[in-house]
């Protein structure tokens, strides 16, 4: 065990000894220190038994988080309260509004552009909980007149929140691989599924103008794309109407080949969401990063253990063992490699659409974006 480490855990052990000394149910003077005056969170930072801290960590039960969930792996040090969220965008916005949790999913877009507007309360490791490939998540209505991706300048493109990381993404590659001018969308914001919005996101301001029309019409995304009142949809889910209604339609039918060969050439493999810390927890245990990504990276490796134990399926993919020899074939068997360098041309490249698409004024160097791991 390293000096840093042993020091990480001197100090839980320290809030152990004042937690032990303090009143039952009072708070120590460390424990709120930790947490912060007036800080919105309901559970305050201490002791976790055995001289470990303890904080919580909000995020959707995915199968490289299963074994923190169940406690098959603890941080080194940490007592980790696993708050299952299914829903990212309520932890985004609980998180970004609030400082609700100690540790969290984030969305990619909305770290980078709160770290560059100097209003971020947080600091970013390294993991990266959701990647997602977007090409498949283009769809259009037949009626529009769209066959190619330069056939969506000029028309009426809805999108659950134009700051969102995938649609970020999704704008970046169509620019960059199909040559499509992004300043002759007319873009409509709202929820996909439902009237109003997408959530109740708290984000920052765009630098440059961009044609957003809100929806106020009291539908859906989807009711107005199979309307014709929308050209085409995209975001980080897919209307109902496809598959239901013949004139919806992908933009990208063989989506599937064309992620592939996009993944082959650019090595970019879309992140959605990273962990973060809140800034003043992380101040007062700068261990504690380390202990988590330790830990994460330890989850992870369970997750794909079991994932190539094929003898009974684990996920419910009866071609399983395709998509492991896929992993295999262009991931190096590990599609979710945590850590910089192995993402680097993936965020590289959303550090530069949000440059390009007027959500930051610069691009950001990753060792700044991330703390040292």
């Amino acid at each position: 065990m390293n000096g840093s480490r042993r020091n990480f855990l001197k100090l839980a052990g320290a809030a152990g000894a004042a937690a032990a000394l303090a009143p039952s149910g009072a708070p120590t003077a460390s424990a709120a220190a930790l947490v912060g005056a007036g800080h919105p969170s309901t559970q305050v930072v201490r002791d976790g038994g055995a001289g470990k801290l303890k904080i919580n960590f909000a995020c959707a039960t995915y199968d490289r988080m299963v074994p923190l969930y169940t406690r098959e792996v603890e941080p080194e040090g940490v007592d980790l309260d696993f708050l299952p969220m299914e829903n990212p965008r309520e932890i985004f916005d609980r998180m970004a509004r609030d400082q609700a949790f100690d540790v969290s999913e984030f969305s990619s877009s909305e770290y980078v552009a709160r770290f560059s507007a100097g209003k971020c309360p947080f600091v970013a490791i390294p993991v990266f909980p959701s990647k997602t490939f977007r090409h498949g998540f283009i769809v259009y209505n037949g009626k529009a007149g769209i066959r190619t991706p330069k056939d969506l300048e000029g028309k009426r493109v809805g999108v659950p929140l134009y700051t969102m990381t995938a649609a970020i993404f999704i704008r970046g590659l169509l620019q960059h691989e199909y040559g499509v001018d992004l300043d002759k969308i007319h873009w409509v914001q709202g929820a996909i599924e439902t009237a109003g919005t997408h959530g109740e996101p708290d984000v920052m301001p765009l630098l440059k103008p961009v044609p957003i029309e809100i929806n106020t019409s009291g539908k859906s995304l989807d009711a107005l794309l199979e309307d014709g009142a929308l050209d085409a949809v995209l975001g980080a889910s897919l209307p109902a109407s496809l598959g239901r209604n013949p004139d919806i339609l992908r933009l990208f039918p063989d989506f599937q080949a064309v992620e592939k060969d996009y993944y082959r050439r650019t090595k970019i493999f879309p992140i959605m969401h990273l962990v973060a810390i809140r800034k003043e927890l992380h101040e007062k245990h700068p261990m504690l990063a380390a202990s988590l990504y330790d830990a994460f990276g330890r989850a992870k490796e369970r997750a794909l253990a079991r994932m190539h134990s094929t003898g009974a399926l684990r996920p419910m993919l009866p071609w399983l063992q395709v998509d492991l020899a896929l992993n295999d074939e262009y991931f190096g068997g590990d599609p979710f490699a945590y850590g910089i360098e192995p993402n680097r041309p993936t965020f590289e490249a959303l550090v530069q659409y949000m440059h390009e698409q007027g959500l930051i004024a610069k691009p950001i160097p990753l060792e700044e974006l991330f703390v040292k791991v």
